[in-house]
């Protein structure tokens, strides 16, 4: 099987040749590829140029336009920082008041200029690139962690419990932008949507429920409205939101290494659904030797046995990362 039939086909519970390979990969493919991270997160080209070239290297059955969690930020209009090897981020809050939120206008991301345009660029010159060989990510962060980009985490926890209206207004217009992003790639070619709330981690049930449980239904609705799957990906220990992540109705499910693999599999595997994970990237991978990295991943593997299943990480494979121990890691299924 190539490459993207192989992982659209484990997503819909179809059979495959093998389990798919699909570790999360910023940092290592700008490194490898010999960019500055700079580079890779704000020049679309550059981004796929780096994202082709280490699919090739480790044969990967998929690759994302993942860089970092201020596109929708810098579009709105936040002073922006670049640094050369960290990701960039808005240097203030935009967003204190009824106020703030009055002034903001919509974005349009497949503008010729703006944060959002470069990453639809990312996924129309991946899906060029990929010829059909290998399945292609766009990516967008849902609505609550947006909102904690443009607030500033500390601000927005605040403003939920102090201002919940106000916070839902933001989370509404916030959620319409998203949706447009999101549209934007799904029409440049995107086999997928990957959508990160790695905040939504650092909230209660309860709350999740109330302010971004909702939210990304609604954006994952859109995208399932336009004939494309998603991917919802919050890191952290989400072992009390597995049951209440079900039902966004995402596809896919990463599924960090704090949260316990056989619990995941209870929840995903209960519902049909295709999940992803969950070596820890530093201890299993990066600090690890060929022979421990390949354990580890033999033992995801035999616990996610009889559900849709991928092999990765838990989250982002550091660039530190030696190449034979991640060579080793694609190999495993094979």
């Amino acid at each position: 099987m190539k490459s993207r039939e192989r992982f659209l086909a484990c997503v819909r519970g179809e059979k495959t040749d093998r389990i798919p390979v699909f570790p999360l990969l910023m940092f290592l493919p700008a490194a490898r590829f010999g960019i500055t991270y700079k580079e890779f997160a704000t020049n679309g080209r550059s981004m796929a140029a780096a994202q082709l070239f280490i699919q090739k290297r480790f044969e990967l059955d998929a690759i994302t336009s993942c860089s970092d969690a201020f596109r929708v930020s810098a579009d709105l209009g936040a002073k922006m920082a670049y640094p050369e090897e960290k990701p960039p981020f808005a240097v203030e809050p935009i967003i204190s008041s009824a106020a703030d939120l009055n002034k903001l206008g919509r974005p349009d991301p497949k503008g010729k200029k703006g944060r959002m345009a470069d990453r639809v660029l990312a996924v129309e010159e991946m899906v060029k690139g990929a010829g059909g060989e290998v399945a292609v990510l766009g990516w967008v962060d849902m609505p609550f962690t947006e909102a904690c980009s443009i607030c500033g985490i500390t601000n927005f926890m605040i403003m939920i419990n102090d201002e919940p209206a106000l916070a839902h207004r933001l989370l509404s217009f916030l959620t319409k932008v998203v949706i447009d992003f999101s549209l934007a790639q799904v029409e440049a070619g995107a086999d997928m949507i990957g959508c990160g709330d790695a905040a939504a981690s650092l909230i209660s049930p309860s709350m999740y429920r109330e302010f971004a449980l909702p939210y990304e239904k609604e954006v994952t609705t859109a995208i399932h409205n336009a004939n494309c799957p998603v991917k919802l990906h919050i890191c952290g220990n989400t072992t009390a939101l597995l049951p209440d992540m079900v039902d966004s109705g995402a596809d896919l499910f990463n599924v960090d290494h704090m949260v316990p693999l056989l619990k995941a599999k209870e929840v995903y595997g209960s519902q049909n659904k295709c999940y992803k994970g969950n070596l820890n990237p530093v201890a299993d991978i990066m600090n690890a030797s060929v022979t421990d990295c390949t354990e580890k991943a033999r033992a995801c593997m035999k616990i996610a046995e009889g559900t849709k299943y991928m092999l990765s990480a838990g989250c982002e494979i550091p660039a530190e990362t030696k190449d034979e121990v991640l060579k080793a890691f694609c190999e495993t299924p094979r």
